[in-house]
């Protein structure tokens, strides 16, 4: 990929992003959930918008995980665990911009999986 299609490509995932994030906000009951994914692994964390604090997060890189399906699944058991030790059944899921395929998607079926709604 030359720079200016990479560039190209990644002022569209800020602009999907922006607008995302103009829709959804968490409060403490109902965090945000967010999701980054870089190229090596995948970080998540619990946000209260109201407060802005963040109440639960997992860093892939401590887990060891890559930034594929199975490090998908694995950081939701560790995130809703997380989650649960807070008592938080209940999400809403901020995709950060990127598109509901792949590594992102099972991350959220995963989620669900393991007992929060989103």
């Amino acid at each position: 990929m030359t720079a200016k299609v990479l560039k190209r490509k990644i002022a569209l995932r800020i602009k999907r992003k922006r607008r995302i994030r103009g829709k959804i906000s968490g409060v403490a009951t109902c965090p945000r959930v967010s999701i980054f994914k870089s190229n090596r692994t995948l970080y998540v964390q619990a946000i209260d918008d109201v407060t802005a604090t963040t109440l639960a997060a997992v860093d892939g890189r401590k887990l060891g995980i890559k930034a594929n399906k199975e490090g998908a699944v694995t950081l939701a058991k560790e995130f809703a665990k997380a989650l649960k030790a807070k008592k938080i059944d209940v999400a809403i899921f901020d995709r950060n911009g990127y598109l509901y395929h792949g590594v992102i998607a099972a991350f959220a079926e995963a989620l669900r999986e393991n007992g929060i709604k989103l």
